[in-house]
């Protein structure tokens, strides 16, 4: 593998992270069957520093997922069961009034709720009212949580890890677009294969013990997130992420006809910042140490699927969000010669 540009010490990092991922999906395999492409995206996730949502039907293991991934890492965590009933306070915590015993006098004191952990898992998270959502959204932003007057640091690293049901709407709230676009991915978790389902059957209708062992502690955790940044990325994968975003963006200069018909809304600039970062992990993952146009093809759809808000015109046809990015996969070249001679996208270099 060629570390141009990186030290002794990064190559040995480098290596570490790949060696680290390999630890956690051995550990992860003992509890969860299948699931590599969901497993891969979680993992890019915690080193890029993001949050990711989950998105799948009931029995699909995505919380038994989540909590065994805490595990493997030598992390706090929290799982909180997002309910209509769940407050703001219930999650971030609560001033309350302490007596001392000994002198009678009363001060205030913090009382940490469950976000001040490194993993969160938020379950069900669209169960909940938009100001518990916004409580949440502070925290995911800005890694802190505001009560009353004093801000709240929160521990590093930290991560929401959420997860949502799609076919039980009664009862839900559906996520702000604003707070969807904290999400690096929006992760669906589908149904098994016939032989994974099969080795489900068999491993949880018997009696099964796992030794899952910590893989990675926290200052591992923000080292690799450090020497994610640092992997160099071309001047032409930057400008063919640009291209594949602002392709999105309706009534923008360039943009295809199609978009206009099956977009209300397009992505915006942390679509293009978490693509590069993201291509910039799985680079790694994969033993490079640059990143190319495929990382950024093989990310698009759980990074842009969540940012793009379809016209009735789409929903009515049955067109997805994924339908659209694949298009424009197909019509976007990975050739730099290519890319810059196009008129169509020269306009887009203009703009």
């Amino acid at each position: 593998m060629s570390t141009a540009g990186f030290s002794s010490h990064d190559a040995a990092a480098i290596d570490k992270l790949r060696a680290a991922k390999q630890k956690i999906t051995e550990q992860l395999a003992q509890v969860i069957v299948g699931q590599t492409n969901v497993i891969e995206e979680l993992l890019i996730s915690l080193f890029c520093r993001a949050h990711c949502l989950l998105e799948g039907v009931p029995g699909l293991a995505k919380t038994l997922m989540i909590s065994t991934l805490s595990r493997t890492l030598s992390l706090t965590f929290s799982r909180i069961q997002f309910t209509p009933d769940l407050m703001p306070a219930d999650i971030t915590g609560t001033d309350v009034i302490e007596e001392n015993r000994t002198t009678g006098a009363r001060e205030i004191r913090f009382l940490e709720g469950p976000l001040f952990s490194n993993v969160i898992l938020a379950d069900e998270i669209n169960r909940t009212p938009p100001k518990t959502q916004a409580a949440l959204l502070e925290a995911m932003q800005e890694r802190q949580v505001t009560v009353g007057r004093v801000r709240h640091k929160l521990p590093d690293p930290f991560f929401v890890l959420a997860t949502q049901n799609p076919i039980e709407q009664e009862g839900t709230y559906p996520l702000p677009e604003a707070q969807q676009d904290r999400f690096m991915f929006k992760v669906f978790v589908k149904y098994p294969s016939f032989d994974e389902e099969f080795e489900i059957a068999r491993r949880t209708t018997t009696v099964m013990t796992d030794n899952i062992q910590p893989v990675l502690t926290a200052g591992d955790i923000i080292d690799l997130q450090r020497i994610v940044r640092e992997v160099p990325v071309s001047d032409h994968v930057i400008r063919y992420t640009l291209s594949l975003v602002r392709q999105t963006r309706v009534r923008e200069p360039g943009v295809p006809d199609f978009i206009s018909d099956q977009l209300n809304w397009g992505a915006g600039p942390r679509a293009v910042q978490f693509l590069i970062l993201g291509g910039k992990a799985r680079a790694l993952l994969q033993g490079r140490t640059h990143v190319t146009c495929e990382d950024i093809q093989a990310l698009a759809k759980p990074v842009l699927r969540h940012r793009l808000v379809l016209s009735f015109t789409a929903e009515s046809e049955g067109i997805t969000a994924d339908d659209i990015v694949e298009r424009l996969l197909e019509i976007t070249p990975t050739r730099e010669d290519e890319l810059t001679r196009d008129a169509r996208f020269q306009k887009i270099f203009a703009s």
